[in-house]
């Protein structure tokens, strides 16, 4: 599709504290609304919430290792160099871990009063 191959690997290199505590954050805050939204507004909050996030974290919100590794495999500007994934993948995994660790705080508190 429009005369690109389809094999290609993304050179822009993505890193450094900043890029790195916005996925921390990016991570935690989307798995924050999965565990502690409505289930009727589950679909609705997390599409709003990746796209609000693209644009106030620093990393654009890959805030999920599957997203992370597929757009390895794009040379556009949202693509990110493969030496940049682990570093990403972790920061994901932390922003997890985080999060759990808030929901498990808030375990007994009403998950929302919007229902």
């Amino acid at each position: 599709m429009f005369d690109l191959s389809i094999l290609q690997f993304s050179t822009k290199l993505r890193g450094g504290t900043g890029q790195w505590i916005a996925e921390v954050v990016a991570t935690a805050g989307l798995l924050l609304v999965i565990l502690r939204a409505p289930a009727a507004r589950v679909a609705a909050m997390v599409s709003a919430y990746i796209g609000s996030a693209y644009f106030f974290t620093a990393s654009t919100s890959f805030a999920n290792p599957a997203a992370a590794f597929g757009r390895m495999f794009s040379e556009s500007f949202a693509g990110i160099a493969p030496a940049s994934v682990p570093a990403f993948m972790a920061a994901q995994l932390l922003g997890a871990a985080l999060a759990v660790a808030i929901d498990r705080a808030f375990a007994h508190a009403p998950a929302s009063r919007l229902s």
